[in-house]
């Protein structure tokens, strides 16, 4: 570790991990009540259960960015975080609000929560993915101020990388779009216009910036290629990510009652949205193929390629698939909408938020890398998760196109519940692959606790 105050990124880190944890752990519980209608009813209804999953994906990869900025961000300006004890302050106000907001979803009826947080001053809860109440949208917003501050401050006194810049960039955007999430009008046209600036700006728009800067510290750091060379694969796959992912938010403005010029716009640059991803890709093979020196952390260097490739394949090739206005009109809502999310968050986000982890734990530990034995485990963890994840949208896809086809395209469409139904087996096999999924990602948090031969120790 070569400031001291990147040891701060360590509780975030953790605290990412096991809200991960929490994240899989209601998915499996969501997964058996769509097969087990009653199950955990009433303690835990789908819609809070649902709720819980959605908002700790969110939760726990912002915890992993800010565990990463603070990681990474010392290293690239050549000087000490601005504050550490504003990192750690705001850590446990983050940590604390977020296991209030959980609580209060799985104790507090939903009108009764909102009725107590302020919503009735300003109505901000009821919509997907921003359920939480208007205290927590404010303590997020003074938290990300805060961290941000922290940042911008240790930039402004060292030097200026285009991972840094990127990366803060990225940072900023997240912040930005995330004020949209207060602006709740009363036309609904206008409502679900406004909501997807936070949901499709975030994960299609500003996290992608975040989600390079990332891959590029890590890459350089394994691989020993010139930071030039570096960058360069940088700007392109940024520039692509921005005009691709910010005009293609008009797939999401197929149906709800916008312009028709939309489904053109829509169409013919979300079609170009897997070209950045692809690059992604070719990027972090590339550079690892023109290694100059063969860094101990193996299991990093396997979580990097990864996430190129599942990225790719969930976030491109998955969104690919029904992105087209002609398309999408059948399977728009359907479980191939969920198929392409559960693979794109994944392999976008969540691998490499574990990249970063897997490179940087060791070393705030005080080694290069884990032992032989503990990356075998990691490595082990990495097949057991990507596998199952790759099954679990295999299997929705496959509900999907039924549900496509016994809904909506058929000559004799059935109504909703009874198509779902005739989609009972996938989902018993997707729930399959799920524990498979928990059981990597266990192995994966046992990787750290395993002993043997340590690699060299960090500088």
């Amino acid at each position: 570790m070569q400031y001291s105050s990147q040891s701060v990124a360590k509780p975030y880190f953790i605290a990412a991990i096991g809200l991960f944890l929490g994240q899989i752990l209601f998915g499996l519980i969501m997964g058996l009540q769509y097969v087990i209608g009653d199950f955990l009813f009433p303690a835990i209804p789908f819609n809070v259960a649902r709720m819980v999953h959605t908002n700790l994906l969110i939760v726990w990869l912002l915890f992993g960015f800010m565990g990463a900025a603070y990681y990474m961000i010392p290293e690239e300006t050549e000087t000490e975080l601005y504050s550490p004890k504003l990192a750690l302050l705001m850590f446990w106000v983050f940590l604390v609000a977020g296991a209030a907001t959980v609580l209060g979803y799985l104790l507090v009826p939903y009108a009764t929560l909102a009725q107590y947080t302020g919503n009735d001053i300003l109505e901000t809860m009821g919509r997907e993915f921003l359920e939480q109440p208007l205290l927590t949208k404010i303590g997020i917003v003074v938290v990300a101020l805060v961290f941000l501050f922290n940042l911008t401050m240790t930039m402004l006194k060292g030097r200026k990388t285009s991972i840094g810049l990127v990366l803060m960039m990225g940072l900023w955007g997240l912040a930005v779009f995330f004020l949209f999430s207060f602006y709740n009008p009363s036309n609904l046209v206008m409502d679900k216009y406004f909501w997807w600036w936070v949901v499709h700006l975030w994960v299609e728009g500003v996290w992608e910036l975040i989600l390079g800067a990332l891959l590029a510290f890590v890459l350089i750091k394994v691989t020993g290629v010139d930071r030039e060379v570096i960058e360069k694969w940088l700007y392109v796959i940024v520039t692509l990510s921005l005009v691709t992912g910010i005009i293609g938010t008009g797939h999401h403005y197929f149906w709800i009652g916008t312009p028709e010029y939309w489904q053109w716009w829509g169409s013919v640059f979300s079609a170009l949205e897997p070209i950045p991803f692809f690059a992604m890709t070719v990027f972090a093979f590339n550079m690892v193929n023109r290694r100059r020196r063969e860094h101990p952390n193996k299991a990093a260097t396997l979580w990097a390629l990864g996430t190129g490739v599942m990225s790719f394949l969930g976030a491109g090739v998955w969104g690919f698939l029904h992105t087209l206005a002609p398309v999408n009109y059948y399977t728009h809502g359907t479980q191939i909408t969920a198929a392409h999310g559960h693979m794109a968050f994944y392999g976008a986000y969540a691998m490499v938020v574990i990249t970063i982890i897997s490179y940087a734990m060791p070393i705030l530990r005080g080694r290069a890398a884990n032992s032989e034995k503990a990356q075998v485990m990691e490595m082990w963890s990495f097949w057991l998760m990507t596998v199952a994840m790759v099954f679990i949208t295999l299997f929705l896809t496959a509900a999907g196109i039924l549900q496509v086809w016994l809904q909506r395209y058929s000559a004799t469409p059935i109504p909703f519940m009874a198509a779902q139904d005739q989609l009972t087996i996938f989902y018993w096999l997707r729930e399959g692959a799920g524990v498979m999924f928990l059981i990597g990602l266990l192995v994966y948090i046992a990787s750290f606790f395993v002993g043997g031969n340590e690699k060299a120790k960090a500088a």
